[in-house]
């Protein structure tokens, strides 16, 4: 059973992960599943410890593993499913998240199409969100790289796995993060 400082470490994590639109429940099996003993956990158990009804960790357990944060997994010889934190789920969610930033800036790209020759005053807005977007896009992929490198510097679980490089190649996790040709 988890200490009352664990549940608070808990809640810490899904008031976190609710700021930026998710769920308490989804961010509170995350928070467990960081710090849990074992890694893998039962829906049961994490229904036990999170005080959460079993509905409510099945919607949960299905809305964070699309991300691939966190993955279903089977022991042999059991038919119930263990969740846990994927090896290089932190990655894969942010590579994820951060793939969004090219279409984002094609949007933007759009509209500055379809207000062409309106004022500056409509299209500055528009023109300051589109310039921090395409900044992003440029800049992410070495940063990529960088945390690449010094992931495989320490070691740890699934260090250097996840990344491809070369001219206009992937370079995140199931992503769409993308080095231009250099």
């Amino acid at each position: 059973m988890a200490t009352e400082a664990e549940l608070e470490f808990v809640d810490d994590v899904a008031v976190f992960f609710a700021r930026e639109g998710m769920p308490l429940i989804p961010g509170r099996v995350i928070g467990w599943l960081l710090i849990s003993d074992p890694p893998e956990q039962s829906a049961a158990q994490l229904s036990d410890v999170l005080a959460a009804s079993r509905s409510s960790i099945s919607s949960a357990t299905r809305l964070l593993t699309p991300s691939g944060l966190v993955e279903g997994v089977r022991r042999r010889g059991e038919r119930q499913e263990y969740f846990r934190i994927a090896a290089d789920g932190w990655s894969r969610m942010l590579a994820a998240r951060y793939a969004k930033t090219a279409a984002f800036r094609q949007i933007t790209e759009n509209g500055l199409r379809v207000l062409a020759g309106g004022s500056p005053t409509r299209r500055e807005r528009l023109e300051n969100v589109h310039e921090l977007y395409r900044f992003l896009e440029g800049e992410l992929p070495a940063l990529w790289r960088r945390w690449e490198t010094h992931r495989a510097r320490l070691g740890g679980p699934g260090a250097g796995a996840d990344i491809e490089r070369g001219g206009g190649q992937e370079i995140g996790p199931a992503a769409g993060l993308r080095e231009e040709d250099s």
